[in-house]
């Protein structure tokens, strides 16, 4: 087999232009993938196996917690592998893996496990270990012998019974019973059965979940709420007398659906949104699109399911992850601190291991040997409202580059009534995100929060946060919704966005009901490298700001109607795209009081910004709180903001002349095909 050699030690095998004419992946680069992964752990093992201890910063669990979680996270990336080649030249791997499992669950070794109790941390790992024993099971568990298996079934007992935290945890309990029940041990059918009615009071329609109460969407919904459920199937189905078939043709359904939406977020590039939280998991995002092909359950082609899961392998590979030690870092492309949570230590990164579930599909499968498949977003600029989480999606495939409008997912936790919403993470509470960029993470400039935002600027500079976004409607090529906003000594005031697309154009409509006096500021994208981004401004009359990365990608802000400056904010280890980071953002530098209604145009583009162009060519007339927008082409939207009684609160007319209401008054979506 030709190898290559890609950064550090990584070396996989000659690119595949025939069989993978997009990424040059196949079955053959995953299990190198895995190989060099599993391989580049063996020195952070402990003498007795059931640690691995993981150079990097710890988390609030404590060592002992991140030794058991390098362990039981890359066991399931060794069970995938195992279960690739069915057991067959793994032996070194079972070896070690049943070693340190054996001693990790005797409570009188000196590397001891933690015992499960209620909402602790070994619960997550716990239930990695039962999946990857499912799935190596003939390979490793069943080679124990009753002694050793005792001491594994003791330890996981510790689930029976107990409480977890109220979100995509409950599932953990889930799979870690289900393994129990299915090696004859005892167990609660009501732990498992209600955690799987817990999550049907979470499903939100089209596919979507939340994760817990709240507006909580994210890749969690992908990486664990739809993706636990499948893998219990597979647990249930070798557990005699459980019933999973009535379940298992509704997950089925929801997955399929979820992948229609899910399919848009990731470049044609390979590049997934950086959205949410736990963005340190990296590959796990593709999880999804490998358990639709593992249960039947998707809408994409077999050679369109592999083109997507090595797009996206292949462009962490080709920025350098793994890192020159094989070792998975706390950030995204490089490590980077700011994007995790504390929650995180230097095993986390190792839920990567998801992304690797395609593994089990055998090597004679058509997601391994049918041609790499176009996506939507290879073929053409996309545009994709998601109602159920609030996105509005668009994409150009000229660059790769996809922008993810934010009206519904907030992960924000209530305040008490008359009080300040708490501010929400700078991952959940911006206007937009791309996967391209990421907001701009660091404390101090997360306070600032120039990026993405819509803030109120009190006279001390104080800045007002997003609160809890409150829905008024997705369809078609439009969204909006709205939050308060509050200063340390006043407020609230009522802030509404709505969206409108154009390719790479976003139409951003604002309507600020603010005090008077102060400064209104909104910012676009941050672009962040290893070099200093240019940054340039300009307009008078409609000012705008443009920044430019070394790569040629570009983000602008023009503004429209109502702004009458612009100025770019600089950065420095403030964003996990790079050191250098810089943000184009707009000011009115006096509200009037009452309601003020500000236009601009966002752009994140990989083409060349012209905003002088830009600014001419854009027609905006504002009457009240309607806002009429046309495009050079002919194209157009009217919207109108704040309370709409009746008519249509957008409507948009395509360059043909073809007028569509895509929101109704009353913040619903119009009927497909209803014109005005």
């Amino acid at each position: 087999m030709t190898v290559r050699k890609v950064g550090g030690s990584l070396r996989l095998p000659a690119p595949d232009r025939l069989l993978s004419a997009r990424t040059g992946y196949t079955r053959e680069t995953w299990l190198a993938v895995a190989d060099h992964l599993l391989d580049s752990m063996m020195p952070w093992f402990s003498a007795g196996a059931a640690q691995v201890r993981l150079p990097g910063r710890g988390s609030w669990s404590g060592a002992t917690c991140d030794g058991l979680e390098g362990f039981a996270r890359s066991f399931l990336l060794a069970a995938f592998r195992i279960a690739a080649d069915e057991g067959r030249g793994c032996e070194p791997l079972i070896e070690r893996y049943a070693r340190g499992l054996v001693a990790g669950a005797d409570p009188d070794h000196p590397e001891a496990w933690p015992r499960l109790t209620p909402c602790s941390q070994q619960m997550v790992e716990a239930a990695a270990i039962a999946v990857a024993l499912h799935e190596s099971r003939a390979w490793l568990w069943d080679q124990l012998d009753p002694a050793e298996q005792q001491k594994v079934v003791d330890w996981l007992s510790g689930f029976v019974g107990s409480r977890t935290w109220d979100n995509n945890w409950r599932l953990f309990q889930v799979v870690g019973e289900q393994f129990l029940a299915s090696v004859g041990a005892p167990y609660s059918k009501d732990d498992i059965e209600g955690g799987l009615e817990r999550i049907e009071d979470w499903y939100v329609g089209d596919g979507w979940y939340t994760d817990g109460d709240g507006q909580n969407y994210d890749y969690y919904i992908g990486w664990a709420m739809h993706l636990y459920p499948a893998l219990w199937t597979r647990m249930a189905a070798a557990t005699p007398g459980t019933e999973y078939e009535d379940r298992l043709k509704v997950y089925r359904e929801r997955l399929h659906r979820f992948l229609e939406d899910a399919v848009h977020l990731v470049g044609s590039d390979g590049a997934p949104v950086h959205h949410g939280r736990s963005l340190c998991y990296r590959m796990a995002a593709v999880a999804p699109y490998w358990t639709g092909a593992l249960l039947d359950a998707t809408p994409l082609a077999p050679g369109a399911t592999r083109r997507l899961c090595s797009g996206v392998l292949r462009h962490f590979v080709d920025h350098g992850v793994p890192d020159g030690r094989g070792l998975l870092s706390l950030g995204w492309h490089h490590k980077f601190l700011p994007t995790t949570q504390p929650y995180s230590g230097p095993g986390s990164p190792y839920w990567a291991s998801k992304g690797f579930l395609g593994l089990l599909l055998p090597a004679d499968h058509p997601v391994w040997t049918d041609r790499e498949a176009a996506l939507p977003g290879d073929e053409g600029d996309q545009v994709r409202a998601m109602a159920a989480p609030g996105f509005l999606v668009h994409s150009t495939h000229h660059d790769g580059v996809v922008r993810l409008l934010n009206h519904g997912s907030d992960h924000a936790s209530p305040g008490k009534p008359g009080e300040p919403e708490p501010a929400a993470d700078p991952h959940y509470d911006r206007l937009a995100y791309s996967n391209h960029t990421a907001p701009e993470a660091a404390p101090i400039a997360s306070r600032n929060r120039i990026d993405n935002h819509v803030a109120i600027v009190g006279a001390d500079g104080t800045t007002s946060h997003r609160g809890s976004i409150n829905r008024i409607g997705a369809g078609g090529s439009y969204a909006s919704s709205w939050s308060h906003a509050w200063l340390p000594d006043r407020g609230p005031w009522r802030i509404e966005t709505a969206s409108v697309v154009h390719g790479a154009w976003e139409i951003r409509c604002v309507l600020v009901d603010g005090p008077g006096g102060v400064v209104i500021r909104h910012g676009g994208y941050a672009l962040a490298a290893e070099q200093r981004p240019d940054a340039v401004t300009g307009g008078s009359g409609r000012p705008w700001a443009h920044v430019i990365r070394a790569d040629g990608l570009a983000s602008a802000v023009v503004g429209l109607h109502g702004y009458d400056g612009a100025a770019v904010w600089r950065d420095l280890d403030a964003n996990a795209f790079g050191p250098h980071s810089a943000t184009p953002y707009l000011v009115r530098e006096v509200h009037p009081g009452g309601p003020l209604v500000l236009v601009s145009a966002v752009i994140l583009s990989g083409d060349t910004v012209w905003p002088v162009a830009m600014a001419e060519s854009v027609e905006v007339a504002v009457d009240g709180l309607r806002v009429d927008v046309e495009f050079a082409d002919g194209a157009g939207a009217v919207v109108r903001l704040g309370a709409v009684a009746d008519g249509p609160r957008c409507l948009v007319r395509t360059a043909g002349g073809q007028e569509e209401v895509v929101v109704d008054g009353g913040g619903n979506p119009a009927a497909a095909g209803e014109t005005a």
